[in-house]
């Protein structure tokens, strides 16, 4: 990946419709070649381009990253997480926390509720370090690509 595929990834992530038009001229190639680079980039995996939901804008109010320590095999917990619509992603981790989970929730209430009534009563869930944000389009699903 050169400096043009990633001005090519930073533009997509400003606005994942641009046309080639308009994304040429911004990274310094014709249209065509913009499409050939893109193409490329999905061909060979190195890309890929998915609509992805703000759960702020879904209904959500309070979002948290839990750091969630396990007795026994994180994966179970992990997977008993990720079946439940508050979860957005659940991700097994090495150091203090065996997995992370970032949950959404209409408000503090229910936050608390969820951990409390619903991740703590899971088996082999032994600790749980509750990271609140708190407001309106605190996510910002941005990467650092170079």
């Amino acid at each position: 990946m050169d400096e043009i595929d990633r001005a090519i990834l930073r533009e997509l992530q400003t606005d994942g419709r641009i046309a080639y038009a308009d994304l040429g001229p911004k990274v310094g190639l014709s249209a065509s070649a913009a499409r050939q680079r893109l193409q490329r980039l999905l061909d060979t995996k190195t890309v890929q381009v998915v609509g992805v939901t703000d759960p702020m804008a879904m209904g959500g109010q309070v979002m948290a990253l839990l750091g969630i320590a396990v007795d026994g095999d994180p994966r179970a917990v992990a997977d008993e997480l990720a079946r439940r619509d508050e979860v957005v992603y659940a991700v097994l981790t090495s150091g203090g926390f065996d997995l992370f989970a970032e949950v959404v929730a209409p408000g503090p209430r229910e936050l608390l509720d969820f951990v409390n009534d619903v991740v703590r009563p899971v088996e082999g869930v032994r600790q749980i370090q509750s990271f609140p944000y708190f407001g309106i389009h605190t996510h910002r699903f941005l990467w650092d690509v170079g």
